[in-house]
């Protein structure tokens, strides 16, 4: 084989093994956000704070959805390779602590520090496939990313459950360092690729007061009427925080030049609205998510184990529809319906939760679960979609990430406020049932909870599902909301864009907040393998010319050389030799292509097939973002000439 094959093989393996590392690196991320659910009723046991239990959740979802946006600056700043190992190392360091907690309050600041960690993971990783991944196969490797955050959400409860059940809880957090160091010595030793740093002005100062504005609001709601009452001077002062932080941000990002979230944004109806929804799906899916293994561990009394499992319909629910619905968009074109009725499938999903009892069977949990995440499918990717669908090319990474945003931000907020009305009603319950001077108990790991006498464990399992009840009849209310919201929803046609990308294949992931880059990420699925044969067979047809894919590939190639022999349009391509010669034949045999002295050159009518293919590619890449003006954005450019690139750097196979 020649060293000019050589490379090519050199590098591919280069590549498998940095997307080896970057997928352990998101798997790390997305899994700590559901994995530590199902051990949740057992991590109180433990340290008891009940009423504390949801910011175990919050602080490491606050703490990544604030950082995110930094990270993704700092990658363009100093390189992407330094950043994400940097992030690799909080993270681990996080986790570690995570580990060797000793009470609550260490718990939760360490999740928060893992946090902090994850919010690099996530946003870096998903930009380096940029960096070591040609367009052709972006695609691809997004949609690889995308089933692995889908996959998390399901398995984490599950894995969660078995180390409770097998090991420890604190193994939730110990398995993260091995993987991770395996992850940061290969991106040290293979990862090599350093893009030119670009001048950005980081918005320190809007992302603290964001995170501060956040942060005070999470703690008011958590807080208030649990710790201090709802009057007490602690709570006024974190409402009066958080409302003067989120208006200060305000203030500063309508001044900044590069502010995290133009407020212009939000002069768009469809960025408005999704942006709405996407706050309160996120608030369901992670209340659902966080509260459900409680019910099912000390109402059911379920093994940690088996409560993971049984979240599974939720997450499979959510899955089936996600990617039904995006097939169903691209052959129809239309996306608006899917919102509306998602939502209004989550609002029905939430009141079957509502009325989960202690003699629920699990069979009816099941289809309850179902239910939601049936609706959830229908709503979380279709929200990216219409965002990327009605914003103008400048906004196009800004405004998906924003996007995403929300629904983290939805999450922090709807995962404190749950368990701020848990908490309440509990003490109520609990009081009502076991005398006014009760406490909340310090014993709530399921183990403790299955020791009690038969009596008291029956009152208490009866007191927990009557304390759940309300969190999810509120979630249904916010749900209602969010159907109402969705009824506002404009009707804009899809741009040639949307209907290239594959819902199923980005699901739920992050996107870059670099607009070019973004925009790269959604054209590359037309350059996939598996679409190049089709997207050749179309420019033929347009064309107008007597070649099949292949031949006109070749005949492209051979223009751009000419005169050259097989062999050497072999080597310069990569492509088999044989292969190459067998297909030169045939456009010699049509009159495309003649020989002379071993070397293939165009005929005239060779000349005009060529001209009329390399017409037609540029026109149809162009109809891809002719809703964005190519003229008004000099950016669109290079973008379009490296996918163009791109198609033409592999012959097109049959799919």
């Amino acid at each position: 084989m020649s060293s000019a094959a050589q490379i090519p093989d050199t590098q591919q393996q280069r590549v498998r093994v940095i997307f080896g590392a970057l997928i352990l690196v998101f798997l790390l991320a997305s899994l700590d956000q559901t994995i530590v659910s199902t051990a949740l009723p057992t991590i109180v046991g433990d340290f008891g704070g009940l009423q504390h239990l949801s910011w175990v959740v919050t602080a490491y979802l606050l703490a990544s959805t604030v950082s995110g946006p930094l990270y993704g600056k700092f990658g363009d700043l100093y390189g992407r390779k330094v950043v994400l190992q940097t992030a690799i190392v909080i993270f681990l360091v996080g986790s570690a602590l995570c580990g060797v907690s000793q009470n609550m309050a260490e718990l939760i600041a360490f999740r928060a520090l893992q946090g902090l960690g994850a919010g690099g993971l996530i946003v870096t990783a998903i930009a380096v496939i940029g960096d070591v991944i040609p367009p052709r196969d972006r695609g691809r490797y997004q949609g690889i990313f995308g089933g692995v955050f889908g996959a998390s959400t399901i398995i984490g409860p599950l894995l969660g459950g078995f180390f409770v059940d097998n090991l420890s809880w604190r193994w939730i957090f110990y398995i993260n360092l091995p993987i991770g160091a395996v992850a940061f010595i290969v991106i040290g030793a293979v990862f090599r690729v350093r893009p030119a740093p670009k001048q950005h002005t980081v918005d320190y100062l809007g992302a603290a007061l964001l995170a501060g504005g956040l942060s005070a609001i999470v703690l008011f709601t958590s807080l208030g009427g649990t710790t201090w009452a709802w009057g007490s001077s602690q709570i006024v002062a974190l409402i009066v925080i958080g409302v003067v932080a989120i208006a200060a941000f305000v203030y500063v990002e309508s001044r900044v030049p590069e502010p995290i979230l133009p407020l212009s944004l939000f002069r768009n109806r469809t960025f408005a609205v999704t942006s709405a929804v996407g706050f309160i799906v996120g608030l369901a899916l992670f209340g659902a998510v966080t509260y459900l293994p409680l019910y099912l561990q000390i109402a059911k009394g379920v093994s940690p184990t088996r409560s993971g499992l049984q979240l599974t319909p939720l997450m499979l629910g959510l899955l089936v529809t996600s990617v039904v619905s995006g097939q169903l968009i691209s052959r129809w074109g239309k996306y608006r319906i899917f919102p509306i009725i998602g939502t209004a499938v989550i609002t029905v999903g939430m009141i079957l939760l509502s009325r989960l009892g202690v003699s629920t069977s699990l069979w009816m949990a099941a289809l309850a679960m179902v239910v939601l995440g049936l609706g959830l499918g229908m709503v979380m990717q279709v929200l990216v979609l219409a965002v990327q669908n009605a914003v103008d090319y400048k906004f196009l990474g800004v405004a998906t990430s924003g996007s995403t945003m929300f629904r983290s931000i939805g999450g922090s907020i709807g995962v404190s406020l749950f368990g701020a009305i848990f908490a309440n009603r509990l003490h109520t319950e609990l009081a009502h049932r076991f005398g006014q001077n009760v406490h909340l108990p310090v014993a709530t790991a399921p183990a403790a909870i299955r020791a009690l006498p038969p009596a008291v464990r029956n009152s208490y399992a009866h007191a927990l599902t009557a304390a759940l009840s309300p969190v999810f009849f509120v979630a249904a209310l916010i749900s209602s909301v969010a159907f109402v919201l969705a009824l506002l929803l404009p009707d804009v046609p899809l741009r040639q864009t949307s209907a290239a990308e594959g819902i199923g294949e980005t699901f739920a992931t992050p996107s870059h907040p670099d607009s070019e880059r973004e925009l790269e990420r959604v054209l590359s699925v037309v350059a996939s393998r598996d679409q190049r044969w089709r997207a050749y067979e179309e420019w033929v047809n347009r064309a107008g010319v007597d070649i099949d894919p292949t031949e006109a590939w070749l005949l492209a190639r051979t223009g751009e050389r000419a005169p050259a022999s097989a062999q050497q349009i072999a080597e310069a391509t990569g492509v088999d030799a044989e292969a190459v010669r067998r297909t030169m034949e045939r456009l010699e045999q049509r009159g495309q292509v003649v020989r002379r002295q071993g070397d293939y050159e165009l005929t005239a009518e060779g000349r005009r097939t060529f001209e009329a293919l390399v017409a037609v590619r540029r026109a149809t890449l162009e109809d891809l973002v002719r809703d964005w003006s190519p003229e008004d954005h000099a950016q669109l450019a290079p973008v379009l000439d490296r996918l163009a690139r791109s198609l033409a750097s592999e012959m097109p196979t049959p799919a």
